[in-house]
């Protein structure tokens, strides 16, 4: 008997990190459902574009009846949608709060609870990764970044309650806690500011990151782990 084909949920999938695995976990051979809030359509028919606002109520179900319409399963969620916010604390406005909590905690909440409803339904176990960062561990004064830790905190820990909640019924629930990874919109970094965030002196790349993500996909005894890719940061300066 075949085996069927698995399928990866991205969020955030139009642009950076989330664009970028959407080509590597095709690579796997899964199919990918790529969501974000306006997101081209391919010409490979084992790619779905997904346009949804991973912060309105209801968007995780209907990520998910969508990808179950076409692939009929979930097998891996990453959660790679966010929003990063750098202010003084009191200088936050109601309308930042907002704004980063839906994409970083109701979207969390929403694509989370679809997925993980979905791989439930089959029995067959399944994935959840989510994209943090090491800013939770080690707070950094040269980095304003009281909302993300409000945030991504929350994330941290919501990974190592999910892991042991699910633990006996195959999902396993991982984070991958970032330092700076280089943006495709600037990559440049004057006067090296950035890349001093790190103890070993560089910016993260994106592929940085997708290999720390395939890792976790494919390490079946591994549930409930932070896996830091941060040149560092988390170990202090």
């Amino acid at each position: 008997m075949d085996t069927p084909q698995k399928v990866a949920v991205v969020t955030g999938a139009s642009r950076g990190i989330g664009a970028a695995l959407v080509p590597a976990y095709r690579g796997l051979g899964y199919a990918v459902a790529a969501v974000a809030r306006s997101v081209d359509a391919t010409d490979d028919p084992e790619v779905l574009a997904v346009p949804a606002d991973v912060a309105e109520p209801g968007a995780g179900d209907r990520v998910a009846s969508a990808v179950l319409d076409r692939f009929g399963r979930i097998d891996t969620l990453v959660n790679c949608a966010g929003i990063f916010v750098s202010k003084p604390f009191t200088d936050y406005t109601g309308e930042d709060f907002d704004a980063v909590t839906g994409v970083n905690l109701r979207g969390f909440f929403e694509l989370t609870r679809g997925a993980v409803a979905a791989m439930l339904a089959r029995d067959g176990g399944g994935h959840v990764v989510t994209i943090t960062t090491s800013l939770v561990d080690q707070a950094d004064a040269r980095v304003k970044a009281g909302m993300t830790a409000l945030t991504k905190g929350g994330l941290d820990a919501a990974t190592r309650s999910l892991a042991i909640e699910y633990a006996t019924r195959g999902i396993r629930v991982n984070a991958v806690a970032l330092g700076v990874i280089r943006p495709a919109a600037d990559p440049a970094d004057p006067g090296g500011a950035l890349a001093a965030l790190h103890p070993v002196g560089r910016l993260g790349e994106v592929e940085d990151v997708v290999r720390a993500v395939l890792y976790l996909e494919r390490a079946p005894f591994v549930t409930g782990e932070i896996t830091h890719v941060d040149g560092g940061q988390s170990a202090g300066h």
